[in-house]
């Protein structure tokens, strides 16, 4: 479980294009942002997400309940995550105390961010929608950010390193 940050000026950084060309990239000025706070199931590769506007407890909370959502049946969801406060605030400690002991909290420590697969994923999404984007509104690269991380849910075996472990071995 992790979160991303999402700019409408783009991220610049390399690019082809044809030999003489230069390839021309568009910031609008005035930068805007979203957040995303993202799970992944690390068995099925399945991503959870929601958006928001700030990057407070009301979006790791907004996350929570999504998650308790999307696995009714789970008895026990298990998140690795950073040590940012919103995971720990007092709000979300008694969001956590009304969802029962359903999440069990896994706290990575200080900069460790490669023990977190989502990591992975947040760098295909910069490199893939959000670098060198050519997007002109905020709701227009939100579409695109939203359909790159459904068609990256739906297919499993988008990055090798978000296989299982016992995939790989059986080669």
């Amino acid at each position: 479980m992790d979160k991303v940050d999402i700019h409408l000026n783009p991220k610049v950084g390399r690019d082809w294009c044809l030999p003489g060309y230069r390839r021309v990239v568009v910031t609008p000025g005035n930068n805007q942002k979203r957040y995303l706070a993202g799970a992944l199931n690390v068995r099925t590769g399945r991503l959870t997400w929601v958006e928001g506007r700030s990057k407070a407890s009301a979006l790791f909370i907004q996350l929570l309940w999504r998650l308790a959502s999307a696995y009714p049946r789970a008895r026990r969801i298990h998140l690795v995550l950073d040590n940012a406060a919103v995971h720990s605030s007092r709000k979300t400690r008694k969001v956590l105390a009304q969802l029962g002991r359903r999440f069990v909290l896994h706290f990575l420590p200080p900069y460790c961010p490669q023990g977190n697969r989502i990591e992975r994923v947040w760098l295909d999404l910069h490199a893939n929608v959000t670098r060198n984007h050519r997007c002109r509104t905020m709701d227009r690269l939100m579409a695109r950010v939203h359909a790159y991380l459904a068609a990256r849910s739906a297919q499993r075996s988008a990055s090798p390193s978000l296989r299982r472990a016992d995939l790989r071995r059986s080669a």
